[in-house]
């Protein structure tokens, strides 16, 4: 399923998010968000670039910490044997071996993480954003050549799954950034009811006191517009 505008539809486009509250170091991907973060070493800088993901039944890996094994430039792909069997119901025949080009799937580059998952570029540029792959992190083609370039082996790299961000900003004021949390199965991709939110005992504190505009979190957690809106009692703004 996706999401395609019609002509003439007004988009908003963030120019502000929250960082995940974890290790900023490496690459962290959070797949609840289809983001990519990369903190180049030595900086106080930090790279967001949107991905693919794997699709149902075919997941990238959550709550994972491993590192960067190799890189290659003009990869191979080698469909699995699940792989093929999957294209074979829909009447396709895929090779044993996809040999590096333009038409092989996984793009000019690919940066490989753990035994079995790389972050690669793509033939088409359809499919960021959405759960596409067999479960590795899709990138656009500029964005991969980039990571290509600047992400040595042996970086850290951590996939998380967090649909739900919030700060306090150096001024007291709390933000709140909701996404739509994935189906975690079919019945949930396929059902018209709103996947859960997880509520952790820090985010329920969070969103409780009287500096926070309740009825704003509540629009917030029910709107999940993926946006960071400011939820302190008093202020307005997104």
């Amino acid at each position: 399923m996706c999401f395609l505008p019609q002509s003439g539809s007004t988009l908003v486009v963030p120019q502000q998010l929250i960082l995940p509250d974890t290790v900023r170091e490496g690459i962290v991907v959070n797949v609840a968000e289809m983001r990519l973060y990369y903190y180049p070493a030595g900086t106080n800088t930090v790279e967001v670039l949107p991905i693919g993901i794997g699709q149902a039944g075919r997941e990238t890996p959550r709550n994972w910490v491993t590192a960067v094994e190799r890189k290659q430039d003009g990869p191979v792909w080698v469909p699995t044997a699940n792989t093929r069997r999957e294209y074979a119901k829909e009447g396709k025949t895929l090779p044993a071996m996809v040999p590096a080009g333009p038409d092989n799937p996984m793009g000019l580059y690919a940066i490989y993480i753990g035994r079995l998952y790389a972050i690669h570029g793509t033939n088409a540029n359809f499919g960021i954003g959405l759960r596409v792959s067999q479960g590795c992190i899709r990138l656009r083609n500029d964005d991969i050549k980039y990571l290509f370039d600047h992400v040595p082996v042996g970086t850290r790299v951590q996939i998380i799954d967090r649909p739900v961000k919030f700060s306090v900003e150096p001024d007291g004021s709390r933000w709140l950034e909701v996404h739509e949390p994935l189906s975690r199965n079919r019945a949930e991709f396929e059902s018209d009811k709103k996947v859960p939110l997880p509520v952790t005992p820090v985010l329920r504190t969070f969103i409780k006191g009287d500096d926070v505009d309740t009825s704003r979190v509540n629009e917030v957690l029910e709107r999940r517009s993926g946006m960071p809106v400011n939820i302190s009692a008093g202020r307005s703004g997104l």
